[in-house]
């Protein structure tokens, strides 16, 4: 793995499944992973568990296309319509990422494009191989 998690005790404790910090390799690049909205098949997911593991999965999608996998995701931005949402959107964000626990910020915004209950970005450092 390319990323050590930060954890120090001069700031406050993540209060969920993310780490406070994560710093890469030397020899890594950055990937910038543009807000993914929930769409899978073609539809909209409305659910906001459904629309959480869609969102996800769409983002990995892309780090993968950059040539980088889930481990190598540093970063998350989560915006979702209704912060009564959080828990819900916990439980799957933890689900999908297991112990990998990148740094994470989560804010409610009034309006999504297409009228999104979410929508996900992500930053990743994909290490070049020698």
């Amino acid at each position: 793995m390319g990323l050590e998690f930060i954890k120090t005790h001069r700031a406050p404790e993540a209060i969920g499944p993310y780490s406070q910090g994560t710093v890469g390799e030397k020899n890594s690049r950055v990937l910038l992973v543009s807000g993914q909205l929930p769409i899978k098949d073609g539809d909209l997911k409305t659910d906001i568990k459904e629309a959480t593991l869609a969102s996800l999965e769409n983002v990995l999608a892309i780090v993968e296309a950059g040539g980088g996998k889930l481990e190598d995701i540093a970063r998350v931005g989560v915006f979702v319509r209704n912060m009564d949402d959080f828990g819900k959107v916990n439980e799957v964000y933890q689900d999908f990422f297991k112990d990998h626990k990148p740094a994470r910020a989560c804010v409610e915004v009034c309006k999504l494009p297409k009228d999104a209950v979410i929508e996900i970005e992500a930053t990743a450092l994909v290490v070049d191989s020698l």
